[in-house]
């Protein structure tokens, strides 16, 4: 039993009340909520300042907490822990909303990225937080690979894969390459690659520029290895991750300490922090799960809570996830079921498209 549970026990019935009423009235307003707001609401007749104690005591147990000078209360973390695990009533999605995702996934855009992206900004403009996608690898063979050059310091590289799907990427090529050079470092890569994927070439890059190096000049080498490298930081770190909606979250902000702990998640988001680890923190099967302040090991942010979901392929594995993130007083009753089904709807139409 967790200690959540166990104080959850102990608590007798007007304690319950009076904590999921205070835990309810910040969620909602994001004030302390005062015992003379309670004395209204309660289900049986009791005086301020029979609720004043009451809440002393669970300030005591460190559920409540007392903000500056305010006289009423808010949850801590461990009441919000608390609350979600048993006494959160987690609603439905409205048709409202639910027909607000679905019209987003009904786009006829082959590029699964950009399927994502319309998901992201919908599941943000729904929740009014900021969306956080993870997009599954693209594991289809390569069927073509090309070099463009933009500029003398700009390079294009097209991956055209046997599902049809087609990937740009920018990259800063070495410096004398020519259009020569790009020809040559193209047809290599072809060679190696053929009924490759992505994840299978890089693996096996190294090794194979090392053994045929002679067949390839010196700049040739370094455009193709230079290209690797943009596969390998953008294709399964940085561009996996979608995030939309950050706006969300500075209109959420209502003092300087909000707006420091904004900066600090923007940061964060910035650099993509711990991808693999944003998966992982969905590995322990199907259905959302939450994590409020410090229990969010993905961002040194401590005052935001995430609440996540996998979604998994026709085989039932798990290959991306959805997830919204934003202050701690989140309507989470809202925001659980809208998270748990739009990763349901990604699941089901990327298994539809042969994506997973």
């Amino acid at each position: 039993m967790t200690d959540g549970a166990k104080l959850m026990a102990e608590m007798n019935t007007r304690s319950r009340e009076v904590f999921r009423r205070v835990v309810e009235g910040y969620l909602s307003s994001g004030d302390p909520v005062g015992s003379r707001t309670l004395t209204r609401s309660m289900s049986e007749k009791v005086s301020a300042a029979t609720i004043r104690n009451t809440m002393q005591d669970l300030e005591y147990l460190g559920l409540l907490d007392s903000p500056h000078t305010s006289a009423g209360r808010i949850p801590t973390q461990l009441g919000l822990r608390m609350f979600v695990d048993g006494l959160l009533e987690v609603g439905t999605v409205s048709d409202e909303d639910r027909q607000r995702m679905d019209s987003t996934l009904g786009s006829n855009d082959h590029d699964v990225g950009a399927l994502l992206d319309h998901v992201g900004a919908a599941l943000s403009g729904i929740t009014r937080g900021a969306s956080l996608v993870l997009t599954p690898k693209h594991e289809a063979a390569i069927r073509h690979i090309e070099f463009v050059s933009l500029s003398p310091d700009r390079a294009l590289v097209v991956l055209v894969f046997a599902d049809g799907t087609v990937e740009n990427r920018l990259f800063s090529p070495p410096t004398g390459q020519t259009p020569s050079s790009m020809r040559e470092a193209a047809n290599f890569l072809n060679a190696l690659a053929e009924g490759k994927t992505l994840s299978e070439l890089r693996r096996t890059m190294a090794k194979d520029i090392a053994l045929r190096r002679q067949e390839i000049d010196s700049i040739a080498r370094e455009l193709v290895e230079s290209g690797v490298a943009i596969w390998e930081d953008a294709g399964e770190r940085s561009e996996r991750l979608i995030v939309r909606g950050r706006a969300n979250l500075l209109e959420a902000a209502t003092e300087a300490v909000d707006l420091e702990r904004i900066r600090t998640l923007f940061d964060d988001l910035e650099r993509k922090r711990d991808i693999a680890e944003f998966l992982e923190l969905t590995d322990e099967g199907e259905g959302v799960r939450i994590f409020i302040g410090s229990e969010n090991k993905l961002f040194s942010l401590s005052g935001s809570s995430l609440v996540v979901s996998p979604y998994m392929n026709a085989d039932r594995k798990i290959i991306g996830a959805v997830g919204v993130i934003g202050p701690t007083r989140l309507n989470y009753g809202r925001i659980v079921p809208i998270v748990d089904y739009t990763a349901q709807l990604v699941g089901r139409l990327l298994s539809d498209r042969g994506k997973g």
